[in-house]
């Protein structure tokens, strides 16, 4: 199950995902398809990167277009922030809480199936309902952003005031109505740790049956690949793995190592993308169910299977979990690989991921 190695660098390994593609001498060599990318940067608060292989330049980009418009969609239905003329979103249900269901559209509803089915699957420590005490450690963190001698750590008492209202099980959902309802009047949704994920996964096997064989798409670091590159140069996508100490746009001085997949997805979760500093300590965004602080356990946590919103859950769910909690759910769940990084520079592996890995 696990393979113990050290590294010499004092701060180590897995990072932002960086979608490295693939190298070849000759973009029209496979049956005619060619290799082009695009970017957008005005959903899910990242760059979100494609890369596909298509007959024309014209055919990539109607597919992209498809996709930069679905995005824009799924990133105003799961916002928790802004309201959208016309439509209910996550933040309708959470203005709405103690008041009256909410009639959402069916991405919202499965979304919440979705967090709810895993939730009960696991250690439960991903809770989408953990809103109230998540804004108060978003608050503290923008203070620290916008003037770093504010930076300071939530009292227990605010945030154990906070918990009493992230109850999982007062989220009714009426899937024959399309309700979602929080009966709790202070409760609030916040889907961040799966939202970018699952909407990924959605455009994927949208773009699919439409059509598109040969596919890699890099939300923010989450990355699906679809299909092989239609490239006889090379056989596998290959996504960059970058160094958490140089989390900033990675170029090939900083990688540690790259991973090699075809139909599956590249996800982490680490203490290195969103944090402020109290003194020496760093104060990051993913927070204990249970003790409603940034858990200590890991610096960074990548995942791979190949549903995108699995990916997705089940890197924050993993990161959340000490090591020997963490191996077991990783043994329990069918085509899952996962790379874990100890606080002390220690990287552990499940044994598949080695067939997959290279470290530089």
């Amino acid at each position: 199950m696990k393979k113990r190695m050290t590294i010499t660098v004092v701060i180590l390994l897995i990072s932002s995902l960086i979608m490295v593609g693939c190298e070849s001498t000759d973009q029209n060599s496979y049956e005619g398809y060619q290799r082009h990318s695009d970017t957008f940067f005005d959903t899910f608060d990242t760059m979100i990167q494609v890369m596909a292989y298509t007959q024309s330049e014209e055919e990539f980009q109607q597919y992209f277009a498809q996709m930069r418009d679905r995005f824009k969609q799924l990133h105003q239905y799961y916002d928790i922030y802004n309201n959208y003329p016309d439509m209910n979103n996550v933040k309708t249900i959470n203005d709405q809480a103690g008041i009256a269901p909410v009639q959402v559209p069916e991405e919202i509803m499965d979304l919440v199936l979705f967090a709810l089915e895993w939730h009960d699957k696991t250690a439960g420590k991903t809770n989408i309902a953990m809103g109230p005490v998540l804004r108060i450690w978003s608050e503290y963190r923008d203070d620290a952003e916008y003037d770093p001698s504010l930076a300071a750590i939530p009292s227990m008492e605010e945030l154990e005031g906070a918990a009493v209202h992230t109850d999982i099980d007062k989220i009714v959902v009426d899937e024959e109505a399309g309700t979602i309802f929080l009966s709790d009047p202070n409760m609030r949704l916040d889907v961040g740790a799966v939202a970018k994920g699952f909407a990924t996964e959605l455009v994927v096997q949208e773009m699919k049956a439409l059509g598109l064989e040969s596919l890699i798409i890099s939300a923010g670091g989450n990355v699906r690949a679809v299909g092989r590159p239609f490239d006889q140069a090379k056989k596998t996508w290959t996504v960059g793995l970058n160094n958490p100490d140089e989390f900033i746009f990675a170029d090939g001085n900083s990688l540690l190592g790259t991973v090699s997949v075809n139909d599956a997805s590249v996800v982490s979760s680490g203490d290195y993308q969103r944090y402020y500093m109290v003194g020496d300590t760093r104060v990051h965004h993913i927070i204990d169910a249970d003790t409603y602080m940034p858990a200590s356990h890991y610096r960074a946590i990548t995942v791979v299977i190949e549903d995108s919103g699995i990916a997705d859950y089940l890197s924050t769910e993993l990161f959340l979990l000490p090591l020997e909690k963490s191996e077991a759910l990783a043994r329990e769940i069918e085509g899952l690989e996962v790379i874990w990084v100890l606080q002390d520079g220690t990287i552990e592996t499940t044994d598949g991921m080695e067939d997959i890995l290279n470290l530089y």
